[in-house]
């Protein structure tokens, strides 16, 4: 019999591998955003999940393996909140300050994430061919949602020049970097999207939008 008042963790109900391995990903990066990369180990995600540590080993092979699947996982999420904005707003001024206010809001809850992938590619050459391929990806996404919102095409090094000054830039508000210089946010956030705006370019009518899809 369990004592009253006394905690206990409940394990979730056994379901699909596939669910098993969701939780234990989104585990993974509430630990890795909280704790950094180094911070945390497979026991600890294991337990966040609510699984014995030996669920871990039956999904992922290290530590390292389920860190690229929570930034595969976020970069997903991230994206798929880009598209609703897309399929949503009503002009291109509008369009740019959804996408700067989203993607901020983003990197500043997930800043610890961020921090780690960053690290880590700098230093381990598996983790950074990963973080070039999902570059790639993401700048096909670009291209893609570029279509369906009726924007006019970019090369691919006009949107990676987009792409690279929107993350680096809420990155170091994220940070703290921009108040640790005396930076007025609202005023960063302003030229913001007002140089997003201008990469995006001009919108087609809404009639005139390809319905090429993600």
């Amino acid at each position: 019999m369990a004592l009253r008042g006394r905690t206990q963790t409940r394990r979730p109900a056994r379901g699909a591998p596939e669910d098993t391995r969701a939780r234990l990903v989104a585990a993974a990066a509430r630990e890795f955003n909280r704790a950094g990369y180094h911070g945390t180990d497979s026991n600890r995600i294991a337990h966040e999940a609510g699984y014995a540590p030996g669920t871990f080993y039956k999904h992922f092979a290290d530590k390292r393996e389920i860190f690229l699947a929570a930034w595969e996982s976020w970069v997903a999420r991230e994206w798929q909140a880009v598209q609703r904005e897309v399929e949503t707003a009503e002009d291109t001024e509008e369009l740019a300050a959804r996408i700067v206010d989203l993607t901020l809001a983003f990197h500043v809850r997930w800043r610890g994430l961020r921090a780690s992938m960053h690290a880590l590619a700098a230093a381990d050459p598996v983790v950074r061919r990963f973080h070039r391929a999902q570059r790639r990806h993401q700048l096909d996404l670009l291209a893609a949602l570029r279509l369906r919102a009726g924007l006019p095409a970019q090369s691919v090094e006009g949107d990676a020049v987009l792409l690279f000054t929107l993350e680096r830039a809420c990155d170091a508000m994220a940070l703290g970097e921009t108040r640790d210089l005396g930076l007025e946010r609202a005023s960063l956030v302003a030229e913001l999207r007002a140089q997003v705006q201008r990469r995006l370019g001009t919108r087609a009518a809404r009639g005139e939008t390809a319905s090429a899809s993600i």
